[in-house]
């Protein structure tokens, strides 16, 4: 019964809304908000976000930069990050997250009859390996990228 009730409340709410926007419209009258009443983005001189539209965009929200300066400050945390993952999943069976981990698990839920789990852990299983080789490329190409921010210091020279 509550639902019914809401359901007819939000359902007279829109019409109200719909039929007071269609006789502005249909009068020839702007409604309450028109955009005149307020300042576009474009006559505050930037984009509409909240920094003022110091970021890195051109004209338009066009991206302008390749964000090299940010990325290389960011980069040891990213490391750090990638590692902490790694060790995880390589971690043994007492490891919370480790690909060993959840091989016992599986083996319990043989065990114990239940399949269902079984075939749950066992599609989990399959991501965190294919999880693996993902992170270790990430690592490999952020080494790369810490190359490229020493040789440009951070990424600040042209």
């Amino acid at each position: 019964m509550h639902r019914g009730k809401s359901a007819a409340v939000a359902l007279a709410a829109t019409a109200a809304l719909v039929g007071t926007a269609g006789l502005a419209q249909a009068d020839g009258g702007a409604p309450a908000s028109s955009p005149t009443a307020t300042p576009s983005a474009d006559a505050k001189g930037g984009d509409g976000k909240r920094d003022g539209g110091k970021g890195k965009r051109g004209k338009g929200g066009k991206v302008t930069g390749d964000g090299a300066k940010g990325l290389c400050k960011r980069a040891p945390k990213i490391d750090k990050r990638l590692e902490r993952a790694l060790k995880r999943l390589r971690g043994p069976e007492t490891r919370r997250g480790s690909i060993d981990r959840v091989k016992k698990r599986i083996e319990n839920a043989k065990k114990a009859g239940h399949t269902e789990v079984a075939t749950f852990l066992n599609d989990r299983l399959k991501f965190r390996k294919a999880l693996v080789p993902t992170l270790e490329k990430r690592q490999k190409d952020l080494a790369k990228v810490q190359k490229f921010c020493i040789a440009q210091q951070n990424g600040t020279s042209s």
